[in-house]
C-alpha cells in the first residue's frame, strides 16, 4: 500500500529524511516513531504529496509519487498536527466545504455519518471557534475520512489531549482499522503506539529499525520469565542453568530470571524441572519491557554509533 525505497528530502545541506526504504502493508496500522526533527512530520508530506522528494521513490495505493500526484491526494486522508479548521463556520458547514471539493456524491449523508460517528452532531451548527481542542481534533478526524480515503496519515492525533479525548480517538482509529483502511502515525505517545500499531519504525533521519513492538522487545532483550519461589536451592538453580533451552538463569531476591527462546512452548518444562528439584513455584510471569525501555536503547545506540564516528546508513 505503501513504499518507499531511497526517499530522501534535504532541505540546503541538510537531511530532514535520508535514504528512507520501508514496506506498509494493506489494512496494516503503521507507526512511526523518533524524536523532534527526526522527519516523521517531513515522510509524511512527502507521501502525500505535500512537498517533493530530493531524492528516491515512493509509492501510496499503487501510485507514484511525482508522477501521480492528484490520483495520491484524491485516495489518502491527512490529519496534521495543528487542525487548520475554518473556525467561523460550524463543524457541519467546514465538513461539507472539504466533501464537496473532495468531489463527494453524497454530501450531506457523509457528513452526517462522520459527526454523529465522532459525537459532534448535536453542535454542528456550533461555530467551531467555541469547540475545545478535543471536539476540533474530532472534527479534523471526520475531515479527514469525508472521502473514504484508503490511506490515513495521523500525525500526532492525541497531542493535547484530556484522556477521555484520547481514548476515543484511539478506539477511533481501531474502528478505522477494522474496515481495513492502511494508518500510517506519527506520535510521541510510546503507549499508544504500542497499543496500536501492527509495525513500528523508529528513525532518526534514517531508518535506525523496523518490527512488530514484540519483534523489536525480542531483537533488544530476549524473552525472559521471572519464576517467584519460596526458596531458590543450589540444587533447582543447578538443574534450570543444566536445561538446554535455558540460555541464563539468574537469581534475584527469591525470584529466578530465565531467559528463553520460546516461552509459551518451554515454560511447561522448566516448571515441572523446578518442581522436580523441590522448588515450591508461586507464580511465574513473563518479563516485559516497555516501548519506552526500547525506544530509548535505540536513541542510545544511535548515539553511541554517531559519536564514535561512525557514519550513518545512507
Amino acid at each position: 500500500m505503501i513504499k518507499t525505497r531511497g526517499l530522501t528530502k534535504r532541505f540546503g545541506d541538510v537531511f530532514a529524511v535520508d535514504n528512507l526504504s520501508l514496506d506498509v502493508a494493506e489494512g496494516e496500522v503503521f507507526g512511526l516513531l523518533g524524536p523532534n526533527g527526526a522527519g516523521k512530520t517531513t515522510t509524511v508530506r512527502l507521501l502525500t504529496c505535500l512537498i517533493a522528494p530530493t531524492a528516491g521513490e515512493a509509492w501510496v495505493n499503487g501510485h507514484r509519487v511525482g508522477e501521480e500526484d492528484m490520483a495520491i491526494r484524491q485516495c489518502v486522508g491527512i490529519l496534521t498536527e495543528a487542525p487548520g479548521l475554518y473556525e467561523r463556520l460550524n463543524a457541519e458547514q467546514n465538513l461539507t466545504l472539504y466533501a464537496k471539493l473532495y468531489g463527494v456524491n453524497d454530501v450531506g449523508g457523509q457528513v452526517q455519518k462522520y459527526l454523529d460517528m465522532l459525537g459532534l452532531w448535536e453542535r454542528r451548527t456550533e461555530p467551531v471557534g467555541s469547540f475545545s481542542k478535543g471536539m476540533k481534533q474530532k472534527l479534523a478526524i471526520a475531515r479527514a475520512l469525508i472521502h473514504e480515503p484508503r490511506v490515513l496519515f495521523l500525525d500526532e492525533p492525541t497531542s493535547a489531549l484530556d484522556p477521555e479525548a484520547a481514548k476515543l480517538v484511539r478506539d477511533f482509529i481501531l474502528e478505522v482499522k477494522g474496515e481495513g483502511r492502511t494508518i500510517f502515525l506519527c506520535t510521541h505517545n510510546l503507549d499508544e503506539a504500542d497499543r496500536l500499531c501492527d509495525r513500528i519504525a523508529v528513525m532518526r533521519q534514517h531508518l535506525i529499525q523496523v518490527d512488530t513492538p514484540a519483534g523489536l522487545r525480542q531483537s533488544l532483550y530476549g524473552r525472559k520469565v521471572v519464576l517467584q519461589l519460596q526458596e531458590i536451592s543450589q540444587a533447582v538453580l543447578s538443574t534450570v542453568r543444566a536445561l538446554p533451552f535455558v540460555h541464563q538463569a539468574q537469581e534475584e531476591d527469591r525470584k529466578l530470571i530465565v531467559s528463553l527462546d520460546d516461552p509459551e512452548a518451554q515454560n511447561p518444562i522448566l516448571v515441572r524441572h523446578v518442581v522436580e528439584a523441590g522448588g515450591a513455584v508461586q507464580f511465574l510471569t513473563e518479563q516485559r519491557h516497555s516501548l519506552e525501555e526500547v525506544y530509548f536503547t535505540l536513541m542510545r545506540e544511535e548515539g553511541e554509533t554517531l559519536s564514535a564516528g561512525q557514519e550513518a546508513p545512507r
